[in-house]
């Protein structure tokens, strides 16, 4: 006789047993094998800290929070933080945002005058019932909570700004981590110190659980108010502790248009690789308007539960640093574009 909650039970168990061979989420990391990884050469210095976290089987919230704190007191960074070059009203407004191993999350836009928007970003999703604090009234909530209020634009920050200023061009360079400012042509040439804008960082810390960082200055002379992916929750960063994390780099208005981590943790929970995951959202962005793709740059980072890792991205450049149990090295993600 045919038992309709005997039949039932059987399907989901049949279906459960179909997710367990396919899905990145049941596929459980070692103990005590912690990793992380982050955006662009600078990336490396900013592993080093989170490191010195994971390596003492420390939480991965406070080690991508130590981790990007690095690029962001780096006044030879001008994309990241102090030292950030300003919009084109002279104003260095930066953008950051965290996220938990529990989808607690925060973030601050258009904050000004604080070295590590990042920790008022975790301040925001510890101490506020809100994800997101904006402009002024997430500088008053920073300084309410002990923070210094800071110049960030650098002498040479400034000096670049005013050059700048002369012909007044917004023309965002391609891989401008490969690039310094020309003074004498007002653009960018090759050769220089200048790093990219965003650091994103994943790590996965011993007990297998994952968090994301993501701050910037976002970009140069953008319009002032102008936020880019960074800080927005499921754009410039998402974690889902079952399944993996990810976070971008690179024009952040295309990214938006796509939530683009997001994106990418989704495509891993239906079983694709990282790096495949991370390709197929490059896809999302270029196929849209092929023409425009071949001007632009965009690359995703991505980590799985199981600790595999894995980027893509539009143009050739695209970096990112790696630091684990047994490796601590700098990667060139593969490209769309050869």
């Amino acid at each position: 006789m045919f038992n309709r909650r005997k039949f039932l039970g059987s399907s989901l168990l049949a279906s459960s047993g179909l997710f367990l061979r396919t899905s990145p989420a049941k596929i459980l990391p070692q103990a005590g094998s912690p990793l992380v990884i982050s955006t662009w050469d600078f990336g490396k210095a900013a592993n080093q800290a989170a490191w010195e976290i994971l390596g003492k089987n420390g939480r991965a919230l406070d080690a991508v929070e130590a981790g990007v704190m690095v690029p962001e007191a780096d006044p030879n960074n001008h994309s990241v933080g102090y030292g950030g070059l300003p919009d084109r009203d002279g104003h260095v407004t930066l953008d950051a945002c965290i996220m938990d191993e529990k989808s607690n999350c925060g973030s601050v836009m258009c904050l000004e005058f604080i070295v590590h928007p990042i920790s008022v970003a975790r301040m925001v999703m510890e101490k506020t019932p809100h994800v997101v604090l904006t402009g002024e009234g997430a500088l008053e909530f920073a300084l309410a909570n002990g923070f210094k209020k800071e110049n960030l634009l650098t002498p040479e920050s400034e000096k670049i700004w005013r050059e700048w200023l002369k012909n007044s061009k917004y023309e965002p360079v391609i891989n401008i981590e490969n690039k310094k400012y020309s003074f004498a042509e007002n653009q960018m040439a090759p050769g220089g110190p200048f790093n990219h804008d965003t650091i994103g960082m994943l790590a996965m810390d011993s007990r297998g659980d994952l968090c994301g960082a993501c701050t910037t200055s976002g970009m140069a002379f953008k319009m002032h108010g102008r936020v880019g992916d960074s800080p927005i929750i499921g754009a410039g960063l998402f974690v889902d502790n079952e399944i993996g994390s990810a976070t971008s780099t690179g024009v952040g208005e295309e990214v938006i248009r796509i939530v683009g981590s997001h994106l990418v943790v989704e495509f891993m929970r239906q079983g694709f690789e990282p790096r495949e995951a991370c390709r197929r959202a490059v896809e999302r962005i270029v196929k849209r308007d092929p023409k425009k793709a071949m001007d632009l740059q965009v690359g995703f980072l991505a980590m799985r539960k199981d600790g595999r890792y894995g980027a893509f991205c539009i143009q050739k450049g695209f970096t990112y640093a790696v630091h684990s149990n047994t490796e601590d090295k700098i990667y060139q993600s593969e490209s769309w574009f050869s």
